[in-house]
Order: structure tokens, then sequence, then C-alpha cells
């Protein structure tokens, strides 16, 4: 499967949104309680991206205190701040020599339901790429409208289309080669001469862009996200539950997949997906943190090769009992604890009425408990659990 990167251009000073936005930048505005952009990263984390970047702007240290260095679903995240605005084009200077990867780019301020694993499926891919989707809320927004898409999804001007960016793109990394450390704009310059060179290919979309940079669309902005990223979850022990417990496995040639689980995982299309594990082994010293990562994307990359995507995999190393000094303590994110759902809940939109927690034992069913989350006990066949 292809590497790749995801970049979040987080630097808009948010000026439509008036004073909403004197203390707080855009993106960490809160929707349903939660920042927007810690929406992006849950749901853009789905996939199995190497790293993430956010390129912040305004009030940027706001926005690194809050995710700088921080892991979401095994994906690290590095923020950069820019010391002077360079606009949309020129932001990007701020990954240039860190970035080692080809990239999709998002805007930091709207959000758009993109089904990206088809550029992790390839070997190579030698074009860049933009999706487009009709323009059908945001008659304001001026920056590369009117687009369309020959039969070789060719992207060029035309006044009959009501296509228009989606604020989402495939870019080669060799495109920062163009970038220099100066004002310049990714739409109205890069992109444009990219369309005149015909070297730009396009991808309809029919999904609705979600934009918080108006202040008149916040309150519709909180329903229209509200309805489509609020579900139901499922939050799976992993040992005994997804493959066998032979005991601390954390090597990928040990992990056996318990019998249909890939098939029932399949059928789980309505839910988040979780796996909340004790891994006392780390305590114990029979491995590292670093082990379970490990072993943990390389699962990733087997679960979305099946178009499978966990949402977040949560793991308490620690144990009162353990050798590791830094590791041996009582805490309540180790099962029967509720930490480690508490955590999920805080930063997702979560149905708990209609969750689920899948596990083995008593400290499982008892982490549900406190939750207030359904319990159902795991067996050999998951036939029986999925009706």
């Amino acid at each position: 499967m292809k590497k790749i990167d995801l970049v979040i251009l987080a630097g808009g000073r948010g000026t439509r949104l008036g004073s909403i936005t004197n203390k707080t930048p855009k993106p960490l505005i809160k929707i349903n309680g939660i920042p927007f952009l810690q929406h992006l990263i849950n749901y853009y984390s789905k996939f199995d991206f190497e790293n993430i970047y956010i390129i912040a702007g305004y009030k940027g240290a706001q926005i690194k205190k809050e995710f700088n260095s921080k892991i979401f679903n095994l994906i690290k995240v590095t923020c950069c701040v820019e010391k002077k605005r360079k606009d949309t084009g020129g932001a990007l200077y701020e990954i240039k020599n860190k970035i080692k990867n080809d990239f999709i780019l998002v805007n930091g301020d709207s959000f758009i339901d993109i089904d990206l694993q088809y550029f992790f499926n390839q070997k190579k891919i030698d074009h860049n790429y933009i999706f487009l989707n009709k323009n059908t809320n945001y008659k304001e927004n001026k920056k590369l409208i009117n687009l369309n898409i020959n039969q070789k999804k060719i992207v060029f001007f035309s006044k009959e289309s009501e296509l228009m960016n989606s604020g989402v793109y495939f870019f080669k990394k060799n495109i920062l080669r163009k970038i220099e450390n100066k004002k310049i704009s990714l739409e109205n310059e890069i992109l444009m001469k990219l369309i005149e060179e015909k070297k730009l290919k396009g991808i309809k979309t029919n999904e609705l862009v979600i934009d918080i940079g108006i202040k008149k669309n916040l309150a519709k902005v909180q329903r229209l996200l509200l309805h489509k990223l609020k579900k139901p979850a499922i939050f799976f022990d992993r040992d005994g539950v997804i493959n066998h417990d032979n005991k601390y496995v954390y090597k990928y040639k040990d992990f056996i997949f318990k019998k249909n689980i890939i098939t029932f995982l399949k059928k789980l299309k309505k839910y988040y997906l979780f796996i909340i594990t004790n891994q006392s082994g780390i305590a114990r010293g029979f491995y590292e943190e670093k082990d379970f990562y490990l072993l943990h994307k390389k699962l990733k990359k087997e679960f979305t090769k099946n178009n499978i995507f966990f949402n977040d995999v949560l793991f308490c190393p620690h144990h009162p009992n353990g050798i590791i000094k830094k590791y041996k303590k009582k805490c309540l994110y180790r099962k029967p604890g509720n930490k480690m759902i508490e955590k999920i809940l805080s930063t997702w939109n979560i149905d708990t009425k209609k969750s689920y927690m899948i596990g083995d034992s008593k400290s499982d069913e008892n982490c549900a408990k406190k939750s207030k989350i359904k319990f159902l006990h795991s067996d050999s066949d998951f036939n029986k659990s999925i009706k």
C-alpha cells in the first residue's frame, strides 16, 4: 500500500466570524462541544496516513498546544506555526523540508465526507488530483468555481458548470518544489496554473461541503455535522475478542484472528469502531510501547485493505505489579476502569444508547457498566454476537 501523509491548512484569521475568533482560532471553534479540528482529525485518522501535519497561523500557539506531538489512531501529529502569514500556498513552505511522502491536503475550516482509500490502494500515482462537488450552499466562495471534468478527468473552466473546488486534494510531493517562502495563493496561482497546463485531474463527489467560515452558517453547521457524525459505537476488547488470547501478543506473526471476525467487522458500517485494551505486558517488561504501535500499524493496514476502519486504538500499559517503574501503578484507564471509553466519548459525537462493548471478561463487563454501555460477551462464533 502507498505511503501518504495528511496536511491540514489551519492558518486562517476567520475575519468573517467577527468577534468569535478574537480569542479563539477558527479551527478550534467548538461544534457540538468538540473543536472543529478534532472532528477533522477524527474523520481522517481512520485512513492509514503515515503522518499528520497541521499548518497553523493565527493564534497558532493554541492549536500547537492542543495537537502537537499527540497520537490519534496510531498517527503522530506535527503542528507547524507560520511566523508570517503566507496565504494558502505559501503556508506549504512550512512542511517543505519535513514531509517525505505524497500527501492529501484539506482545509482546516471545512469538512466533506470523502472515501480516500483509492489513493492508499495504489502502488504509484502519477498525477495531482482535486475533488469537485456541486456548489449549492456557498455561492460567496469565489475560489475555483465553475469547474468541470472531461472524459480524461482533466479539470478545466466552464461557465456552464456548477462544480467547484471541495477543498480536498491529492498532491505529489514534488509540487513543493514550486513553493517559496513568500505569500502565494494555492487556489488562484498554483492550482490555476496546473489547470491551464492540464496537469490536474479531477474527481467528482456528490457529498456536501460543510464550512464553518461564515458566522451565519454556524448554527447550520452544528446540525449538519451532528447529523453526519453522530453514530453509535462498538468498543472492542482485543485479546480473546479480535484475536486468540495467547498471552502477551505483540508480534504480528503471533496475532491469530478469531473465527469470522473479519466478516463480522465488515458488517458494522453504521458504527464507530474502537479497540480498548489492557496491555500489562508493557509494565511487566515483556515488550515495549513501540512494539504495540508496530503491531497495530500492521493490523490497520490489514483492516483497511478489507475496508474495515477502526476509528481509534487506546491501551493502558500500567499494572500495579509491573517491573518497569514508570508503568507500575494503579490506573483508571486499566479496565475495569472506564477512562479509555470516557476519553473517546469526550472527543466524539457518539450515541451511547445504541452503543456496545464486546469483551471476554468480567473487567470488560464492569468497564461497560460504568459508562452505561450495553455489554456483549464474545464467543468463538461472531455471527451469534451480531444477531
